[in-house]
């Protein structure tokens, strides 16, 4: 008898994980649905699911550790006789699905077309407020001259003859558990049942084309990057009549030049002036309606946020509307005149402010003394 360990290709010291792993590895490769008329395949196969049966199971692995193959004569009341290796072959051989067949039935109709996806990219504008827009995607579409049939016009179907119109088929092979029947899709006709006499030159007998459409997308207020809008039946069309699939539409929301998002509210960085902000101003403000008035105290520091209530962002579940934050931001001015320069050293005279003197080259005389 061949050693367990051996047939799998794993250590004595091997994990439960590694041999679950080197058995499903070589029972696929050595199956004999993957090697036809292969008897020396389906030997190998039949060693290695043994193999498994054994080192699959604790109590069994531990029995064959200690006493070989004749401490396995006695698998132990109520114990398993497949070892703990049968939930493991039924979903390798068989996918999860029923391994005795009789209990399919026959495909209601075609299959349905395929999910698609896109990207719609919006202005910040469209995202806010939202709004109809125009979408184009290259999807399968109903072949027209055949009327999705498939078949050329004055053509029809007969029922295949492989599966005899159920669109299965059924196959007995040999397990280690035994004769085994399986049900499948019957390959010639796709499941359907039915062949086409004469194939439509259109669309190659698959009763659909590959087209450009265009589509409008209804997109709600408040929208950010990252939304998904489902548009159920706009996918692509089934092969031969089937259900169109869904179309997924990924929003992507372009950055604005004036404006940020965070949540729903947005926000702007407003420059001001020294003098304004000192003194106090009333500034034009800009929004995505029309532009408010901002009044500013005197004595506002940079960096300050005002909040304008309502201008920001809708919520998407259509309960208020956020906020438009308004941060000054104040400009220091570098192209002075000298009048302006004058009156600025007057003022921090006046303040007792130590200053830079006006000689030009005073700021280079200092890094020469650092250097």
């Amino acid at each position: 008898m061949a050693d367990h360990y051996a047939v799998l290709g794993v250590s004595r010291q091997a994990t439960d994980a590694e041999i679950k792993k080197a058995y499903r590895s070589l029972a696929r490769r050595y199956h004999p649905d993957a090697n036809p008329d292969d008897a020396e395949a389906e030997a190998r196969f039949k060693e290695v699911a043994n193999a498994y049966e054994v080192l699959g199971d604790p109590d069994r692995r531990a029995r064959y550790d200690r006493f070989g193959d004749d401490g396995l004569g006695g698998s132990g009341p109520g114990a398993n006789p497949f070892g703990a290796g049968l939930g493991d072959l039924f979903e390798t051989f068989f996918g999860g699905g029923n391994p005795f067949g009789g209990g399919g039935s026959r495909p209601s109709g075609p299959p349905p077309g395929e999910d698609l996806e896109t990207v719609l990219e919006l202005d910040l504008s469209d995202a806010v407020f939202g709004g109809e827009q125009l979408i184009s995607i290259r999807t399968a579409t109903r072949c027209d001259p055949c009327e999705a049939t498939g078949a050329a016009p004055g053509s029809g179907t007969s029922t295949c003859g492989d599966c005899n119109g159920s669109g299965q088929v059924q196959r007995v092979r040999q397990s280690i558990l035994g004769q085994m029947v399986t049900t499948s899709a019957c390959s010639t006709c796709g499941g359907r049942g039915e062949t086409i006499d004469e194939v439509c030159t259109s669309c190659k007998g698959e009763g659909r084309v590959i087209e450009d459409v265009s589509y409008t997308v209804d997109v709600p207020a408040g929208v950010d990057s990252g939304s998904t809008l489902r548009l159920s039946g706009r996918g692509a069309v089934g092969p031969r009549g089937g259900a169109q699939g869904d179309l997924y539409v990924h929003i992507q929301v372009k950055p604005h030049e004036l404006f940020e998002r965070d949540g729903n509210d947005l926000l702007l960085r407003q420059p001001i002036g020294i003098a304004q902000a000192t003194l106090g101003a009333e500034l034009k403000i800009e929004t995505l309606e029309e532009p408010e008035t901002l009044l500013v105290p005197a004595g506002t520091n940079s960096g300050k946020r005002f909040r304008l209530r309502g201008f920001g962002v809708p919520s998407i579940n259509g309960r208020g509307r956020g906020d438009l934050l308004v941060e000054l931001v104040v400009q220091t001015p570098t192209d002075l005149t000298e009048e302006e320069e004058a009156a600025l050293r007057h003022f921090a005279e006046l303040r007792a402010e130590r200053v830079a003197p006006s000689d030009p080259g005073f700021f280079s005389k200092v890094k020469s003394a650092f250097k």
